[in-house]
C-alpha cells in the first residue's frame, strides 16, 4: 500500500464543497472519479478540510492510500487529464505511511476578498464578496481583527452544524489591507492558525464589516470573542470572497 499527497486548486462556484453529496458535484467526487479512471481502483480521498459550496482552495491538501503501481508523474499528468478545468492538480508526492491530510495538518491559512469600489469590478465579480455600500475603513478593521490574534475560545464564530471537542485555536497571523492588482483594487483579509471552525472566517469576516462600515467600533470586535456567543457577532460572509491558500504539514 502506497500513500499519497495531492496539492490541488479549485474553483468552487460550481460545486456543492468537498464532500461527497449525493445528486450534487463535488470536488471530492471529481477527484475520485478520476482516481478510478486512471487506475481502475475506488479509493477514499481526504481532504485537509472540508470546503462549503462556493469556496476556492489555492492549496488544499488531499490524502488516499492505493495500490497503484503508477509514478507521481505520470499520476499527476492523468488525473489532471480527467478533470474539469475549473480543478487543477498541482501535485502528487508520495508521503509517509500512514500520512493523513487532516490528522497530520498542523495549521492553515485562508484568505478573504471583498470589492468594495464605486462600481463593480467585473472581474472578481465570482470571487469577492460585492460590498456595495460604501467604502469600508479597512485601517479599523485591521486594528480590530490585531484582538483576535494569540489563543482564544472562538465559539463567538463558530456556525452550528459541526461538533468539536474545544472551540479553542490559535490565530498565528492576521491582516486586512487594501491591495491594488491587475485586476484592480481590492480588500484582501488573510489569517493563519492552528486549525478553523466552521465558517469561522465567514464569520469573523461579517462581523470586521460591521466596524469598516462604521456600525460598530474596533473595541467591538473583542467584546464579541469574549462572549463566546455567535449570536452576538456578524453575519456570515457569502462563501465566494473566501479561498484556502496554504495548509502546513511541518
Amino acid at each position: 500500500m502506497r500513500f499519497f499527497k495531492i496539492t490541488l486548486a479549485y474553483d468552487g462556484g460550481a460545486y456543492a464543497g468537498w464532500q461527497v453529496q449525493p445528486d450534487q458535484p463535488t470536488i471530492q467526487q471529481a477527484l475520485e472519479d478520476a482516481w478510478q479512471k486512471v487506475n481502475g481502483e475506488s479509493v477514499r480521498i481526504v481532504a485537509s478540510g472540508r470546503t462549503d459550496a462556493g469556496v476556492h482552495a489555492i492549496g488544499q491538501v488531499a490524502s488516499l492510500a492505493s495500490e497503484t503501481n503508477r509514478s507521481c508523474d505520470v499520476l499527476l499528468r492523468a488525473l489532471n487529464a480527467n478533470l474539469a478545468d475549473d480543478i487543477v492538480i498541482d501535485s502528487v508526492e508520495e508521503a509517509a505511511d500512514g500520512f493523513h491530510a487532516i490528522r497530520d495538518a498542523n495549521g492553515k491559512r485562508y484568505r478573504y476578498v471583498i470589492d468594495d469600489g464605486a462600481t463593480p469590478n467585473l472581474f472578481v465579480r465570482d470571487y469577492a464578496w460585492r460590498f456595495a455600500y460604501g467604502r469600508l475603513d479597512v485601517d479599523a478593521m485591521d486594528q480590530a481583527a490585531k484582538s483576535l490574534l494569540g489563543k482564544h475560545d472562538f465559539s463567538s464564530f463558530e456556525a452550528a452544524g459541526a461538533e468539536r471537542k474545544t472551540s479553542v485555536r490559535t490565530i498565528t497571523d492576521i491582516f486586512i489591507e487594501r491591495q491594488v492588482g491587475h485586476n484592480g483594487e481590492t480588500i484582501v483579509f488573510e489569517v493563519a492558525a492552528d486549525g478553523f471552525l466552521y465558517n469561522m472566517v465567514r464569520n469573523i469576516v461579517g462581523t470586521l464589516v460591521e466596524v469598516g462600515r462604521g456600525a460598530q467600533p474596533e473595541s467591538w470586535v473583542n467584546d464579541v470573542l469574549k462572549t463566546c456567543d455567535r449570536s452576538c457577532a456578524g453575519p456570515t460572509a457569502p462563501a465566494q470572497g473566501l479561498f484556502l491558500v496554504h495548509v502546513d504539514y511541518e
